[in-house]
Parts: C-alpha cells; sequence; structure tokens
C-alpha cells in the first residue's frame, strides 16, 4: 500500500516537471548554503585548531596591552622583564621577539612584510618544538647577525624571481644573507615572514631594550594555568603595574572559537531565511497541486480511500520534493566547500576541507522534514475534502 503512494507521488511530480523543479531550487539554495557555511566553519576551526596543537600547547606569551599581533607594536615590555621570567622555576627557554613591518628589497625590487626577531641560539629549538623544519639551508646558528631565514611564500611569490639559499636580502638598508627556507606553515602571515637574528631586528628598528611579544615554552609536564599565574605574579611584583597580558595557547584558541561559533550561528541563520523561502515554495506547489486534482481526490474517496491515506499521499509527495532538493542541495553545498579550500591555499592560507558524514547526512534530513512540515497544511486540506464536493469541482 505504502509503495502504491509512493507510485502516486512520484507520477505527480513527473507530470507537473516545471514547476516542481521550480520548487526544488529554493530548497537546493537553501541545504547548499547551510551545508557549506557549516563544513567551511567547521574546518576552519578545526584547521586553527591543528595549526596550535603544532605550533606547541606548551607556550606562554606574554605581550603589553597595546600589542594586536605581529606588526604592531606595544608599549611597556622590556629586557627586565625577560630576565624576570627567566627566573621562574619550570621553564624551558624565554624568546624575546620584535615582529615589525619593513621595507625589504631584492635585486632592485621593492617590498613590505613582516620581520621576526628571535634570538639566535633559539631559533632551531624554537622552529623545532613547533614541528617546523626547513627545506631549503639550516635554521640561523648562535652569535648569527646578519642572515635570515625566509617563509616559503616569501622565497616563491615575494618577488619576480625567487629567493634561494645564499641570495641576499636588503632590510631598512641592510644586508642579510639567506640562510634557509621553511616549509610551508599553512597561513599568510607566517609564510610571508622573514626571520632575523633578535640582535640585527634591533638594528633594523632601532630598538636597544623594548620587545613586542615573550615567548616561553614550559618544561614537559608542568601545569600551564599554575605557571602563567606564577608569571603574573612576578611581573606584577617586579613592574609594579599590570600594563601587560599572559596568555596561553589554548585561551588564544578558545577565544578564537568563541568568535567562529558566533559567526556560524549568525551565517547558517541568514542561509535559514533561503530555506523558508523553498519551504513557501513547496507549501504553495502542493496547494496548487491539490486544486489541480479535487476531482482526482473524490474518486480516490469515493471508491473506499480514508482520509489518512489521502493526508500520506500528499506528505509523501511533499517529503519526496524536499529530499531530492537535498540531495542537489548537499552535492553543491559540498563543492562550494571544497572549491573555497582549494581557492584559500592557492591565497595563502591552508584551509584544510573535510567533508562530514554527520553534516551531509543533517542536510539531507533537515530538508525532507523541511518538506514534510511545509506539505501539512495543503495535505489536510486534501484530506478533508467531500468526495461530492471534490467530484462536482471544476
Amino acid at each position: 500500500m505504502r509503495f502504491d503512494y509512493f507510485l502516486l507521488a512520484v507520477n505527480s511530480i513527473r507530470h507537473r516537471k516545471l514547476r516542481s523543479w521550480l520548487t526544488v531550487i529554493g530548497i537546493i539554495i537553501g541545504v547548499a548554503a547551510i551545508i557549506s557555511l557549516i563544513t567551511m566553519s567547521r574546518s576552519l576551526e578545526g584547521t586553527i585548531q591543528q595549526q596550535f596543537e603544532t605550533f606547541g600547547a606548551n607556550r606562554i606569551f606574554v605581550s603589553g596591552k597595546g600589542f594586536q599581533g605581529p606588526g604592531t607594536q606595544s608599549h611597556g615590555l622590556t629586557t627586565e622583564d625577560v630576565e624576570t621570567i627567566e627566573k621562574v622555576s619550570g621553564i624551558e627557554y624565554v624568546a624575546p621577539g620584535i615582529f615589525r613591518s619593513a621595507e625589504v628589497k631584492y635585486k632592485e625590487e621593492v617590498g613590505f612584510t613582516l620581520i621576526g626577531g628571535l634570538p639566535a641560539e633559539q631559533y632551531e629549538k624554537f622552529y623545532a618544538d613547533g614541528g617546523i623544519e626547513v627545506t631549503e639551508g639550516r635554521f640561523i646558528q648562535e652569535d648569527e647577525k646578519y642572515v635570515a631565514v625566509i617563509g616559503s611564500r616569501v622565497a616563491e611569490n615575494m618577488f619576480a624571481k625567487e629567493i634561494g639559499v645564499g641570495n641576499k636580502l636588503e632590510i631598512n638598508k641592510i644586508d642579510f644573507k639567506v640562510v634557509g627556507v621553511l616549509e610551508e606553515i599553512g597561513n599568510a602571515q607566517d609564510d610571508s615572514q622573514i626571520n632575523i637574528p633578535l640582535e640585527a631586528a634591533r638594528e633594523v628598528f632601532d630598538e636597544a631594550e623594548k620587545v613586542d611579544m615573550i615567548i616561553i615554552q614550559v618544561k614537559s609536564g608542568t601545569d600551564i594555568p599554575e605557571m602563567q599565574e606564577k608569571i603574573e605574579k612576578n611581573l606584577e611584583r617586579k613592574r609594579g603595574d599590570t600594563s601587560f597580558e599572559v596568555v596561553t595557547a589554548t585561551q588564544i584558541l578558545e577565544q578564537i572559537n568563541q568568535v567562529l561559533g558566533v559567526m556560524q550561528i549568525v551565517l547558517v541563520g541568514i542561509a535559514a531565511i533561503s530555506l523558508l523561502v523553498g519551504a513557501i515554495g513547496i507549501m504553495n506547489s502542493m496547494y496548487t497541486s491539490v486544486l489541480e486534482r479535487t476531482k482526482e481526490i473524490g474518486i480516490m474517496k469515493s471508491i473506499g480511500a480514508r482520509n489518512s491515506d489521502v493526508l500520506q499521499i500528499f506528505l509523501m509527495e511533499a517529503g519526496m520534493i524536499g529530499l531530492v532538493g537535498g540531495l542537489f542541495g548537499t552535492a553543491l553545498g559540498s563543492a562550494i566547500a571544497l572549491a573555497v579550500g582549494s581557492f584559500s591555499k592557492q591565497a595563502g592560507f591552508l584551509l584544510i576541507i573535510k567533508l562530514e558524514i554527520g553534516v551531509l547526512l543533517l542536510g539531507l534530513v533537515f530538508a525532507f522534514v523541511v518538506g514534510m512540515l511545509s506539505g501539512i497544511l495543503p495535505a489536510y486540506q486534501a484530506s478533508k475534502l467531500k468526495p461530492v464536493d471534490a467530484l462536482r469541482y471544476e
């Protein structure tokens, strides 16, 4: 019996192909938007988490209140603060850094990019702890000054000619020899950065005492929140103020995930509006179908069809329209997400798109349910038609 209802619903859809496809398109757009946005936001969250795990969960970052990321200056952190932190037990090493944008010249071409300065003796260990290696050359070594390790985008895309080991760059009128090229990290900022020894960065930026950020590598097995609190207390006691921030990699990741979560809710909410329009389209199509098939409903009822039978036929038809829209919408949304992932890689940000079975199934079920709900009122109206009135309808 149910199979017969299914065949009736299929034949009804086939006999009004144009209207059915126009109705389905509304569902396709809504489902595609939702699937693509959810997939991209979840993939972005996973990519950022993966990068933070690679970078090292055992790191604590200290910055001045005016520091809003590499490329901006802070006010307040000095070499005294570095010395204060180095006295705290449980720390493997402390890496003070200067991160500023500067003019870079290579073979008469001029560009601007981020320059990062860390102590020469800590470069190899710093990147090794983050799981990052060089694809060419080596890391900066102790007692070296006018040398540089460059990101993959600097080597390949910053200038007309590729930069390799042994080439020279001019940073703010000072020459540096390239000794290494880093592997691709996956984000444009790190891959476009030029890394030089801290002492050289002080000379380039005429900065004798200040530092922009202090990166602390904590010994394995150490309680990170406890270490964070200890560093805060020591700095506050020594400085006599609180014009600094001490954050862990986990805290930074949590803040990013909160922002991404809010964005995901807003974007999916906007996408749901198009799905609502699709639902209204299904309802309109089903009402029209009821009017067109009034006499057919009367014939079915006159030969013994119950109200529940008519209700099931129309609900099944609405659900099938939703399901077809869900199938095409899920495929389209997945394709959009994969295309954005490919484009982001070319743009310098490694967004690893992961198609989750749960999300895809959610799209299909959601579309089917929306179709069924949209068809309830028209189906109920059809089921309540009296056989005599339906047969007399013209």
